[in-house]
């Protein structure tokens, strides 16, 4: 489950709240525009939806395992497999 929270962050490890994929799903999911997250609605998203994105990184952590070696369901748009 770490593992792909690590993934998923990768490039904006440190400022997770600049990743234009994490952006994104946060648009898609929460309806607020990209442009629009920054520091604190990254975090006020993170705390507020804790359970559904625990939720979340268990489901896509099985579905990997259950892809076997692949794994490029989990890759953002544009990423190369690591």
């Amino acid at each position: 489950m770490l593992r792909l929270a690590w993934r998923l962050s990768r490039g904006y490890r440190l400022t997770p709240w600049r990743s234009p994929y994490l952006r994104w799903r946060i648009e898609t999911y929460w309806g607020i525009h990209a442009d629009r997250v920054g520091f604190t609605e990254f975090w006020k998203f993170v705390w507020g939806h804790r359970a559904e994105l625990a939720r979340y990184l268990r489901w896509a952590a099985e579905q990997k395992r259950a892809s076997g070696a692949g794994g490029s369901l989990l890759l953002a748009p544009g990423e190369d497999k690591i």
